[in-house]
């Protein structure tokens, strides 16, 4: 009895290891909570799962008036937009006595510049509406039209979609994606983090494009490349989308 006690004294119960972790950024630009409330739930209303409870950092370092930013106000604001904010970066003294206050952690202002959105790994679905890549390693393959409400995920591997994606729709892939017909719903490649994914769309009227959780959506996408064949990659911390 007293051997396997000291032996089970001596295993570990816990472990701490380095990691990097990709966190969506909501970058203040105004402390208007009216106006950031409506900005906002226009966003998660574009691709809600996308926002589903995923943890967020708050960036106040652009704002001019830092100590005026009514932070508990915007934590509720998150919570009730189903995001969980983990932290701040930036902010006056005022501002980081707030968020302490408030169970935030403080995180470090960085002196490499951030996207205007730096995003989450979208969350991974174990299932899917049509079908999941059997065996690993090769493409998935659908030849149909993947509909509204429609989710489709190719764990470990390239996916292939001969037809095209409606509104509503999301595809998702840990390797590149192929649509060869109008890409309309949501589209996420390299969902593991591989920024080396690329997304190829014959005809892009995308609600939601993403690489490895670096995202934009439908009213970032500049005219020039609407409705035209691109690809979709990632140089440095940037999403580049360039017609073909």
């Amino acid at each position: 009895m007293t051997t396997h006690s000291n032996d089970r004294s001596r295993s570990s119960a816990v472990e701490i290891k380095g990691g990097s972790v990709t966190l969506p950024i909501i970058r203040l630009l105004s402390g208007d909570m009216v106006a950031v409330a409506t900005q906002l739930a226009r966003r998660v209303e574009q691709a809600p799962e996308f926002f589903r409870s995923a943890p967020v950092v708050i960036e106040a370092s652009a704002l001019a008036d830092q100590s005026a930013v009514d932070l508990e106000s915007l934590l509720k604001l998150l919570r009730e937009l189903g995001m969980v904010a983990v932290g701040l970066r930036g902010g006056d003294d005022v501002l980081k006595q707030s968020a302490a206050a408030l169970d935030l952690a403080l995180l470090a202002d960085t002196a490499t510049p951030e996207p205007r959105e730096a995003p989450p790994r979208p969350k991974v679905v174990a299932t899917s509406a049509v079908a999941e890549s059997e065996p690993p390693g090769r493409s998935l393959l659908i030849d149909q039209p993947v509909r509204s409400g429609q989710r489709v995920y190719a764990k470990g591997t390239d996916l292939i979609v001969l037809a095209s994606v409606g509104n509503g729709a999301e595809i998702m892939a840990d390797g590149h994606i192929h649509i060869y017909g109008t890409l309309r719903g949501r589209a996420l490649a390299g969902v593991r983090g591989d920024t080396e994914c690329r997304i190829f769309c014959q005809d892009l009227q995308a609600e939601l494009v993403s690489i490895a959780g670096h995202y934009r959506v439908n009213e970032d996408l500049d005219d020039s490349v609407q409705r035209r064949s691109v690809q979709i990659y990632m140089r440095d911390t940037a999403l580049i989308i360039e017609a073909l």
